[in-house]
């Protein structure tokens, strides 16, 4: 099975950056289009980004992080990460990544058309002063 491991939050100073990494064990990442999504205390999931299989041209990002955020994938290093800049303190929640081994868009994998098979153990982004 598929295992996800998040690596890369901690604490920032608004307007700060971070760069969180997805790496994966057991499966090659090629398979799989991958998201990046956060849950902050209160709101609902959201996808924040989200890129399609295997080369990756398919790429999605939510209102809230377009222009601030990239997301890029590494196959060889079965890596997938998210480049996050200008960080908000509105940015502040659990960010997972999630991998999705069915034929999807990279939008549609950020609504949860298809809730994605493998999901990784969340690591915390806290944006504050």
């Amino acid at each position: 099975q598929l295992q996800l491991v998040e690596s890369g939050g901690g604490l920032v100073q608004p307007g700060g950056s971070l760069r969180l990494s997805c790496a994966a064990s057991r499966f090659t990442l090629d398979y799989f289009a991958i998201g990046w999504f956060r849950l902050a205390p209160g709101k609902e999931r959201e996808g924040v980004s989200c890129i399609s299989r295997p080369d990756g041209k398919d790429i999605y990002y939510g209102d809230s992080v377009k222009g601030r955020f990239t997301i890029s994938r590494d196959n060889a290093k079965n890596t997938v990460y998210l480049q996050m800049d200008s960080l908000k303190p509105e940015d502040t929640a659990v960010y997972y990544c999630a991998a999705e081994g069915r034929r999807t868009t990279a939008q549609a994998m950020c609504a949860e058309v298809l809730i994605p098979d493998y999901w990784g153990q969340g690591t915390q982004v806290t944006v504050s002063t």
